[in-house]
Parts: C-alpha cells; structure tokens; sequence
C-alpha cells in the first residue's frame, strides 16, 4: 500500500479557512448520517432483493414503474447475476426468497410484489442514499452537491479528507478563498458528470468526496510538478521514498482509467470520477494559469497579507491606493534598505513598476525575489519569480542568484531544466567565476544524472578554456576531463559491440 505522507511544502502564507472548513463539513455529515445510513442501506438493500428475486422468477407480474426501472438496470447490468436469479431450481437465499419459490398462486405473488414495491417506495423516500447521493440513471441537481459530502465508511473518509489536506491547503494559499471554494464544488459536480457519462442507466448510488479530491491533484499536478511528495511503501516491509509529482501523480490517474476500463463498478469505486475529476482540475488549473486570473487572484492575497505587515509597508499599500507611487517607491527603496529580505516591499515596489511599465526595472526587483526565495528554500516561489522574470523579458539573473537557481533545480531532481540554467549562465558571464562553476555543475548533470558524456566533456573542455583564472579547479576540471573520455569510450564501445551481434 502506498501511503503520501507529506510534500516539500506543507506551509502557508494564511490559515487555510476553506480546506479546513470543508474537511469539518466533510467530518459532521458523515458522524450525523453514517449510523442511519447503514441501517437505511440494509433495509432497502433486502428490499431490492427480494423485487430482483420476485421478478427475475415471475416476470409476468405487474410493476409500477420505478420498480420496473430498478428490475430494467439490474437485469441490462448483472445480466449473468440476473441468469442464475432466473432459475427455477436455483437454492433460496433467505426464508422469504424459500417462500416464495414454493407459492404458486399468481394473486399471492402479485400482492407481495405490491407489497415489496410500496416498501421499495418508502424506503428509497427516507434514504438519505437515495435522495442525497448521485445516481447517474436518475440524478438531481442537489446531487451534484450533496454527493460530494457524504461516505460510506470511515476508511472512505479520512482517505479522501488526507488527499484533501494535502493538496488543497497549498492550492488555496495561492488561489484564494473564493477561487479555490468555486473550483472545489464545480469540480466535485464535474466528477459527477464524467462518471454518469460513462455508466449511463446506472442505479448504483456514487458518493464520496473523492472526485472533488482528485481535481485537486490533477490541479496539484499543474501547479506545482515538480513538487517531491514522501511516500511510505507498507506491505510486508516499510520505507519511505520521495518521488516529483510529476511522476507519482500521472501514474495514479493511468491506474484509475485501467481499473476503470477493466472492472468498471465491480471494484465498488467510481474510477472514471476520479479520471474525470483530475482531468478537470489540470485543464482548469492551466486555464486560470494563462488567462491570468491565478496572477491576479495572487497579487490580491499579497495585498491583503501587506495589510497585516508593519506599520511601513501598510502606509506604502495606502500610497499606491490614492496613485501616489513615487512617494510609495522612495517609502519602500528605504525599507528593503533596512530589511532585504522583506517579500512584501517587493511585491509592493513590482507592482509600482508594472503599473508605470517600467520593464527594466521590474525585472530587477523579480531578480531580487528570486534571490529573497532561494535564501528562505521557497523551490516553488523561486521559480514562479523566475518565470515572471522570463516574462517580463528579463534575459540574465545576477551571476550568483542564476547559480543558486540550477543548483536549486538540481535538488528537484530537474537536471535538463539545471543543466540548461547552468549553461545559460556561462554563456551569459564569461568573464565571472560563476561561469567556471555553471559549466563545472552542467557537466556533472551531464554526466552523473543524463549520461550525456559527449555534452558534459564539451563543458569541461569550455571551463578548461575559461579566460577566468581557474588554478584552484584546474586538477577538478583535468579529472573529470578523463572520467568524461572513459564513459565515453566506454559508450562507443557497448556500441559497437550492439552493432556486432
């Protein structure tokens, strides 16, 4: 069993009120209607049995026609269930179903047909299943909702309550209350949808938070790819291992469409609700992400959160308000003075920039964010600065800000993205000792991580080349030259030997 134990980011800039909000939802509608629940599902449960037994053995009988529905969908999907039902000599399940096999009378059967589908009536009108659940051959609109809050079981529960933690408290420090709240509901109803879809007729009540929790993944799985998540393997053995999102998530979703291609309902999970809600959450989270309202949505969070800062940064917010920026800028170039790090003053200075489309100027204070995140290990927050900074038309990052950006990429596990960062860098300052050090590091991704030996060795032969003064590397590069030469030879032979046989 593979457990997700924590990701790399399990902090946040503002108490997640709506994630917490609706695991508490979540947690009081299941303790309130769990208990009736099951004792609604056991009666209407003996009460659909003994409809199926009766008009499987008798199908002359006369039925209204919610009854007639229930018979329609269990005989077009159980049809070798329904078969063995049919059976005149088949073994009697309960002492009703031996009563019933022994009455011949067609005016006895009829009536406790009668009988059984005013009870199947009664019934189905106190289950809260029924009523509040979605059921793809007969949904209601507050089905769509509703659905989304109620489980079966406590394993049901707090699996899809974790997911929710896990993945939705990060989403919601960067989209916002009110965007996350209205992606979670419309993803729920979503999931919904893509599941009656692809069980059309299906009288099988789905429920569960779980559609709603996996458009939160699929949402993650955009936002934030190369996010490692730590996961515990307990089987026989335990151990722990960190994977990128990007390769744990997709293949999640490949097992939820082959268990729902091959088993369907059979496993007593709705797989293609989740496939469906997934699918949702990463075309909506690359929509809000390229129409801009993920940005915006951001910019407000920030602007809030500088309401609560020191009493500086609240008086530069209410500057920019009444459109007096120079005063606010020369307010917060003495700040950032006083206080570097501050990500506040930052934002506040970029947001001045962008507003007087400064271009040159914006660039540098993202150059400086980058930095300010890359002290504090914020790996996401670098490289959204970073790719703001790309977009902006920044073209080259401080020499040392830009090293400790591949490096940072390197511990992601990113070594096309390092190795590319790393080679951008040399090229970009020729004549700075961080060149030295970019092509050291892009040939060691090279060949220690993409067993590219031709490329790493073009690397090192560069460094061995550099005009910058290099004596205290120069055994390094001269070992690694020869480490590169014999994997290399090393390749060209099992080539050749390939091509031999």
């Amino acid at each position: 069993m593979l457990i997700p134990i924590r990701h790399e980011n399990m902090s946040a800039r503002r108490w997640p009120v709506v994630t917490f909000t609706l695991i508490a939802i979540n947690v009081i509608t299941f303790l309130f209607t769990y208990p009736p629940l099951q004792d609604q599902q056991k009666q209407l449960g003996q009460v659909k049995l003994h409809v199926a037994l009766l008009a499987a053995t008798h199908p002359e009988l006369n039925t209204p026609s919610a009854t007639q529905e229930l018979v329609r969908s269990l005989r077009d999907h159980y049809p070798k269930d329904w078969a063995e039902l049919q059976n005149p000599h088949r073994h009697s399940l309960d002492a009703w179903d031996a009563r019933m096999l022994q009455t011949q009378d067609p005016g006895s059967l009829q009536s406790e047909m009668d009988s059984l589908s005013a009870q199947l009536q009664q019934a189905r009108a106190a289950s809260i299943v029924e009523n509040y659940a979605f059921v793809p051959a007969h949904p209601n609109a507050l089905s769509y909702l509703t659905a989304n809050f109620l489980h079966g079981g406590w394993l049901h529960l707090i699996g899809n309550m974790w997911f929710l933690w896990l993945a939705g408290f990060v989403l919601e420090d960067f989209w916002g209350r009110s965007l996350y709240s209205a992606f979670y509901l419309i993803a729920g109803a979503a999931a919904l949808q893509f599941h009656a879809w692809l069980n059309p007729g299906s009288i099988v009540p789905t429920l569960g938070a779980s559609g709603a929790v996996a458009a939160l993944m699929g949402a993650f799985l955009v936002r934030f790819p190369r996010m490692r998540i730590e996961m515990l393997w307990w089987m026989i053995v335990r151990f722990r291992f960190k994977a990128p999102a990007y390769w744990l998530l997709p293949a999640w979703l490949f097992m939820e469409i082959f268990y729902g291609s091959v088993f369907g309902q059979a496993t007593g999970i709705a797989h293609w609700a989740h496939v469906g809600g997934f699918a949702f959450g990463a075309l909506t989270a690359l929509g809000l992400r390229y129409s801009g309202l993920e940005s915006k949505a951001n910019q407000q969070i920030e602007a809030e959160l500088t309401l609560e800062s020191d009493p500086e940064i609240k008086q530069a917010s209410e500057l920019i308000d009444h459109g007096q920026r120079d005063r606010a800028a020369t307010l917060l170039t003495g700040y950032l003075s006083k206080n570097p790090d501050s990500v506040d003053a930052c934002n506040l200075l970029r947001l001045i920039y962008q507003q007087r489309n400064d271009l040159s100027a914006c660039q540098q204070i993202l150059a400086r964010l980058c930095a300010i995140h890359l002290k504090a290990g914020e790996t996401e927050l670098v490289w959204k600065s970073y790719e703001d900074f790309v977009r902006a038309g920044g073209e080259k990052l401080p020499a040392a800000t830009w090293l400790d950006l591949g490096r940072a990429a390197e511990k992601l596990d990113c070594f096309d993205r390092a190795a590319g960062e790393y080679e951008k860098l040399a090229a970009a300052y020729p004549t700075e000792k961080q060149s030295i050090l970019a092509q050291l590091g892009a040939a060691r991704v090279c060949l220690k991580r993409l067993n590219q030996p031709e490329r790493a060795l073009e690397f090192l032969n560069a460094a061995a080349r550099s005009p910058v003064p290099h004596l205290d590397w120069e055994q390094s590069i001269v070992a690694e030259i020869r480490e590169a030469k014999a994997v290399l030879s090393q390749k060209a032979a099992s080539a050749t030997a390939s091509s031999q046989k």
